[in-house]
């Protein structure tokens, strides 16, 4: 158990974990998906779209995936390794991909899109989606819930207090966005499984999903990730349940 211990950890502290593409966990772990199905829906919105923005974009392979993009397409990211793959991914469709700092204000003019969209925002400037948008036009997002994951967090960071736990409620989404002048057209919430077949699967996205331990090591955690490991080889997958809501949003004219 030791030597598959050493090897799974060594293995998932060596991959590459830039971008927003989670393929490495394949057979490896499994996240259920919302039923509302984000990126066609977003994709639906954008194909009708004379002007677009998708902010905190990550490797760009969300909206790379979309068919038909507006004539006029930009996307944001904060992080260097994910600037590159967006741009790698996005330029030949014709998208501009700028660097931004993901805190306020939004390197664009007033009035400048007729939708924002964004998947898994880890922060959201709701009066500069406000600013940015049009009249009339939407902003578009797929968010992480309450207590996302909270298994897996709190495995590792011991119980939280019932502050972290409701951060993130689609309820504060929605008085946020009244509060910035935005009416909200649709809001709907999910829990869905996840699944951790190996204590690879475990470090691989920890690395990657960086807010979930902050700080997180293998050095650090390595007691607790031995006790996970071997709480999988004796009982099976470490599940989790990850809450997402979807949130639509009009600005009035």
């Amino acid at each position: 158990m030791g030597r598959d211990f050493e090897a799974l950890v060594a293995e998932a502290g060596s991959v590459s974990v830039d971008g927003w593409d989670f393929s490495w966990l394949d057979g490896r772990a499994t996240e259920e998906r919302p039923p509302w199905g984000y990126q066609r829906a977003m994709g639906e919105r954008l194909a009708r779209a004379g002007a677009a923005l998708d902010i905190q974009t990550g490797g760009g392979e969300v909206l790379a995936g979309v068919p038909k993009l507006p004539p006029l397409m930009a996307a944001t990211e904060s992080w260097p390794p994910n600037l590159a793959k967006a741009t790698a991914l996005l330029h030949p469709r014709g998208a501009v991909v700028v660097a931004d700092e993901d805190e306020p204000p939004l390197p664009f003019a007033d009035a400048a899109f007729d939708v924002v969209t964004s998947r898994h925002p880890v922060t959201v400037w709701w009066e500069e989606i406000a600013r940015v948008l049009r009249p009339g036009g939407t902003y578009f997002s797929q968010q992480v819930g309450p207590a996302s994951a909270f298994e897996l967090v709190e495995f590792f960071l011991g119980e939280q207090q019932d502050a972290v736990r409701s951060a993130r409620h689609p309820d504060r989404a929605r008085t946020a966005a009244a509060a910035a002048g935005l009416d909200v057209l649709d809001l709907r919430t999910a829990d869905l499984r996840m699944e951790f077949r190996d204590i690879g699967a475990v470090v691989y996205y920890l690395r990657k999903v960086i807010w979930m331990v902050p700080g997180f090591t293998v050095e650090q955690y390595r007691d607790r990730l031995l006790a996970m490991h071997r709480l999988i080889a004796t009982e099976g997958p470490f599940t989790a349940t990850v809450t997402r809501f979807l949130i639509e949003a009009r600005k009035a004219g």
